[in-house]
């Protein structure tokens, strides 16, 4: 089973490849402190496994055809910029899942990341989930423009919700259905 290349004129969501790894490592480097008070990590004291990176991607990748994550790098303009992933995926009853993202601060209040995150929705959506949620720390202002942009509904707060940048944080959370109008996804700006 091939995987899919999702596009939106010049941004594209891909599996992450073998090949990737000096970008992706480059670009990890350079967004280290630009991404930490937004990047869930463990707690402190629970053990921190660490992957080699050609691991890293065959997991994915094999989280793709099992139908567990869809996890991808966003590129633009032939660069990787960022990552969007629709993960925890609920088949039973629920059908659901969470979306994270994030785009390299060279990046970032370009139009590029709810572009990425319309694309894995869709897709997500397509593949038979039901139900999309994204969590945004309330700080988070870029991140809740792209969540209005696309039309999540506000489904309020969850107290102490994920661990961010050493401390459990707040986050509200924002889903979408199946059946409601996706008028913020279809409307995400091709360019």
């Amino acid at each position: 089973m091939s995987l899919p290349v999702l596009r939106d004129g010049d941004v594209v969501v891909r599996p992450l490849a073998r090949g990737d790894e000096d970008a992706w490592l480059r670009m990890r480097a350079a967004n280290r402190e630009w991404l930490t008070p937004w990047e869930a990590t463990l707690p402190a004291g629970v053990p921190h496994p660490t992957m080699a990176f050609a691991a890293f991607a065959r997991q994915e990748r094999r989280a793709w055809r099992k139908k567990e994550a869809y996890a991808g790098v966003i590129v633009f303009e032939g660069e990787l910029v960022g990552r969007v992933s629709v993960g925890g995926i609920r088949w039973g009853a629920e059908r659901g899942a969470a979306v994270g993202y994030w785009i390299a601060r060279t990046h970032a209040g370009r139009g590029i990341t709810p572009r990425a995150v319309a694309l894995i929705a869709k897709y997500a959506l397509a593949q038979g989930l039901h139900r999309l949620e994204i969590a945004v720390r309330p700080e988070n202002e870029a991140s809740l423009r792209v969540v209005q942009k696309l039309g999540f509904r506000d489904e309020g707060l969850r107290l102490s919700f994920l661990y961010i940048d050493g401390d459990w944080r707040d986050h509200r959370v924002f889903a979408l259905t199946a059946e409601e109008p996706k008028l913020g996804l279809m409307a995400a700006p091709a360019r």
